[in-house]
């Protein structure tokens, strides 16, 4: 691996990373090196990834990403655990489906709380302490509906545009003070949200499994599923100094659905 890449010692907190994209962030960063605080909600899924990771010194720390009061206490924790933050990865994410005539506000601002606000209420958290150091890189997990559309989703996309507006407008504030601000943008991955949407087309119209995961993945010219990994390698990229120039992007992770 490239010295230059080298996250040795660097306290990196990865948010939703109980499972899926998360862990799998978590596991690389911690394999080069970081010392990884993962936050979620439930401590003891959070504490069997944190068990399987490579290195020491890693933290858990539980937390409505949406709530700025539970946010606070998780990385006033985190710091008291592996000190101040130069890496944050907001991947905590959830993804709900209904024509937009049938979209509720509840939804609505469920979508927003969980995919925007908690990007935003972390980031705040985390920024002091990499502009105080001169380092940092903050990395948003989006989506491919963070860079266009998909029916049935609206307050999703419109949350994970958000996300990206969000990457662009403060990668220019902290352009000349060591931080950088990115997004990676999956297409269908394969975590729990893809599985579970998937066996809800399956309930709701009788298709087989396969049938309705070709039908997600259509749009992906490899016509297939997007692995974790290679979500979490793009943003163990983004976080080394070979990437010292990358600002304010969003990197389709999705097969050339995206260009």
């Amino acid at each position: 691996m490239n010295d230059r890449a080298r996250l040795q010692g660097r306290h990196a907190l990865v948010t939703g990373a109980a499972r899926g994209i998360g862990a799998e962030i978590a596991r690389t960063l911690a394999a080069d090196g970081a010392r990884v605080t993962l936050l979620g909600r439930g401590r003891e899924a959070l504490q069997a990834v944190a068990d399987g990771l490579p290195g020491q010194g890693h933290a858990v720390v539980t937390a409505d990403v949406a709530d700025a009061g539970s946010v606070a206490a998780a990385f006033d924790a985190a710091r008291a655990a592996n000190g101040p933050l130069a890496i944050l990865v907001n991947n905590a994410g959830q993804a709900e489906s209904a024509p937009f005539h049938k979209t509720s506000l509840d939804l609505w601002q469920r979508m927003l709380a969980v995919n925007l606000t908690g990007t935003f209420l972390c980031t705040q958290e985390a920024l002091p302490d990499m502009l105080g150091a001169g380092w940092g890189r903050i990395v948003n997990v989006a989506s491919t509906a963070g860079q266009k559309g998909y029916a049935y989703v609206s307050a999703y996309v419109a949350a994970k545009h958000g996300v990206v507006g969000l990457t662009r407008s403060l990668a220019l504030e902290v352009a000349r003070k060591g931080v950088t601000v990115n997004a990676v943008c999956p297409g269908y991955t394969d975590t729990d949200i893809l599985r579970a949407s998937v066996a809800n087309v399956v309930a709701k119209t009788g298709r087989s499994a396969e049938a309705a995961l070709a039908e997600f993945v259509a749009g992906n010219p490899q016509q297939r599923a997007i692995a974790p990994a290679e979500v979490a390698d793009a943003v163990h990229w983004l976080c080394g100094e070979a990437a010292s120039s990358i600002n304010g992007q969003s990197i389709s992770v999705s097969g050339g659905e995206v260009m």
